[in-house]
Protein backbone atom coordinates (compact mmCIF):
# COMPACT_ATOMS: atom_id res chain seq x y z
CA UNK A 1 0.00 0.00 0.00
CA UNK A 2 1.19 3.71 -0.80
CA UNK A 3 1.88 6.01 1.74
CA UNK A 4 -1.27 8.02 0.05
CA UNK A 5 -3.44 5.31 0.93
CA UNK A 6 -2.02 4.31 4.46
CA UNK A 7 -2.54 8.13 5.18
CA UNK A 8 -6.32 8.29 3.75
CA UNK A 9 -6.63 5.06 5.28
CA UNK A 10 -5.44 6.22 8.97
CA UNK A 11 -7.85 9.19 8.50
CA UNK A 12 -10.57 7.85 7.73
CA UNK A 13 -10.48 5.36 10.45
CA UNK A 14 -10.19 8.25 12.79
CA UNK A 15 -13.36 9.61 11.36
CA UNK A 16 -15.16 6.49 11.18
CA UNK A 17 -15.87 7.08 15.22
CA UNK A 18 -17.80 10.18 14.46
CA UNK A 19 -20.33 7.92 12.56
CA UNK A 20 -20.64 5.70 15.65
CA UNK A 21 -21.46 9.16 17.81
CA UNK A 22 -24.37 9.87 14.67
CA UNK A 23 -25.97 6.14 15.81
CA UNK A 24 -25.25 6.93 19.48
CA UNK A 25 -27.42 10.40 18.82
CA UNK A 26 -29.84 8.70 16.60
CA UNK A 27 -30.65 5.88 19.29
CA UNK A 28 -30.94 8.75 21.93
CA UNK A 29 -33.46 10.52 20.12
CA UNK A 30 -35.44 7.32 19.73
CA UNK A 31 -35.15 6.97 23.42
CA UNK A 32 -36.04 9.85 24.61
CA UNK A 33 -38.73 10.43 21.92
CA UNK A 34 -36.72 13.56 20.88
CA UNK A 35 -39.61 15.96 19.63
CA UNK A 36 -39.25 17.25 15.80
CA UNK A 37 -37.67 13.97 15.78
CA UNK A 38 -40.62 11.47 16.67
CA UNK A 39 -43.25 13.87 15.13
CA UNK A 40 -41.73 14.18 11.84
CA UNK A 41 -41.24 10.20 10.03
CA UNK A 42 -39.60 12.48 6.95
CA UNK A 43 -36.92 13.27 9.28
CA UNK A 44 -36.32 10.03 10.88
CA UNK A 45 -36.16 8.26 7.69
CA UNK A 46 -33.42 10.73 6.07
CA UNK A 47 -31.08 10.54 9.41
CA UNK A 48 -31.48 6.89 9.35
CA UNK A 49 -30.43 6.83 5.59
CA UNK A 50 -27.61 9.53 6.24
CA UNK A 51 -25.92 7.23 8.76
CA UNK A 52 -25.80 4.11 7.57
CA UNK A 53 -25.02 5.42 3.83
CA UNK A 54 -21.91 7.86 5.58
CA UNK A 55 -20.76 4.44 7.55
CA UNK A 56 -21.25 1.92 4.69
CA UNK A 57 -19.55 4.64 2.55
CA UNK A 58 -16.32 4.75 5.00
CA UNK A 59 -16.03 0.92 5.31
CA UNK A 60 -16.31 0.38 1.54
CA UNK A 61 -13.18 3.73 1.17
CA UNK A 62 -11.51 1.09 3.56
CA UNK A 63 -12.29 -1.71 1.31
CA UNK A 64 -11.44 0.17 -2.34
CA UNK A 65 -8.18 1.49 -0.95
CA UNK A 66 -6.70 -2.00 -0.57
CA UNK A 67 -7.27 -2.04 -4.24
CA UNK A 68 -6.39 1.01 -5.74
CA UNK A 69 -2.50 0.62 -6.08
CA UNK A 70 -3.01 -2.49 -7.84
CA UNK A 71 -4.79 -1.29 -10.71
CA UNK A 72 -3.05 -0.06 -13.57
CA UNK A 73 -4.77 3.93 -13.79
CA UNK A 74 -2.65 7.14 -14.16
CA UNK A 75 -1.55 8.94 -10.97
CA UNK A 76 -4.68 11.36 -11.32
CA UNK A 77 -7.30 8.50 -11.96
CA UNK A 78 -5.65 6.66 -8.59
CA UNK A 79 -6.19 9.80 -6.74
CA UNK A 80 -10.06 10.48 -7.58
CA UNK A 81 -10.20 6.62 -6.67
CA UNK A 82 -9.00 7.05 -3.36
CA UNK A 83 -11.14 9.97 -2.84
CA UNK A 84 -14.37 8.72 -4.55
CA UNK A 85 -15.86 6.83 -1.71
CA UNK A 86 -15.01 9.18 1.17
CA UNK A 87 -16.24 11.76 -0.86
CA UNK A 88 -20.00 10.14 -1.25
CA UNK A 89 -19.40 9.81 2.27
CA UNK A 90 -19.81 13.20 2.93
CA UNK A 91 -22.09 14.62 0.06
CA UNK A 92 -24.55 11.67 0.33
CA UNK A 93 -25.49 12.02 4.21
CA UNK A 94 -25.01 15.63 3.77
CA UNK A 95 -28.22 15.65 1.22
CA UNK A 96 -30.13 13.39 3.82
CA UNK A 97 -29.44 15.46 6.84
CA UNK A 98 -29.55 19.16 5.28
CA UNK A 99 -32.82 18.14 3.08
CA UNK A 100 -34.93 17.98 6.17
CA UNK A 101 -32.90 20.26 8.60
CA UNK A 102 -36.06 21.93 9.63
CA UNK A 103 -37.91 19.98 12.25
CA UNK A 104 -41.00 20.92 10.48
CA UNK A 105 -40.06 19.69 7.14
CA UNK A 106 -42.53 17.85 4.88
CA UNK A 107 -40.71 17.03 2.07
CA UNK A 108 -36.85 17.43 1.33
CA UNK A 109 -35.28 20.84 0.00
CA UNK A 110 -33.20 21.60 -2.93
CA UNK A 111 -30.07 19.94 -0.80
CA UNK A 112 -31.55 16.82 -1.77
CA UNK A 113 -29.53 17.06 -4.95
CA UNK A 114 -26.00 16.52 -2.99
CA UNK A 115 -26.90 12.71 -2.92
CA UNK A 116 -27.04 12.38 -6.82
CA UNK A 117 -23.59 14.52 -7.03
CA UNK A 118 -22.11 11.51 -4.18
CA UNK A 119 -23.69 8.75 -6.49
CA UNK A 120 -22.16 10.20 -9.48
CA UNK A 121 -18.81 10.23 -7.75
CA UNK A 122 -19.00 6.80 -6.22
CA UNK A 123 -20.26 5.04 -9.09
CA UNK A 124 -17.19 6.56 -11.09
CA UNK A 125 -14.57 6.01 -8.92
CA UNK A 126 -15.77 2.37 -8.57
CA UNK A 127 -16.21 1.75 -12.53
CA UNK A 128 -12.62 3.28 -12.92
CA UNK A 129 -11.44 1.23 -10.23
CA UNK A 130 -12.96 -2.03 -11.58
CA UNK A 131 -11.62 -0.94 -15.19
CA UNK A 132 -8.36 -0.43 -13.87
CA UNK A 133 -7.86 -3.67 -11.68
CA UNK A 134 -8.90 -5.40 -15.02
CA UNK A 135 -5.69 -3.65 -17.02
CA UNK A 136 -3.51 -4.52 -14.43
CA UNK A 137 -5.22 -8.47 -14.63
CA UNK A 138 -3.92 -8.94 -18.46
CA UNK A 139 -0.20 -7.59 -17.85
CA UNK A 140 1.60 -10.71 -17.86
Amino acid sequence: MTRESRALAGTLLLILPTVMIGGASLLRFLVTRAPGYMDNPLRQDLFRAGHAHAGVYLVLALVLLRYVDEAQLSDSWKRFTRVAAPLAAIFVPAAFFLSVASPSATEPNALIYLAYVGGLILATGVVVLGVGLLRAAKRP
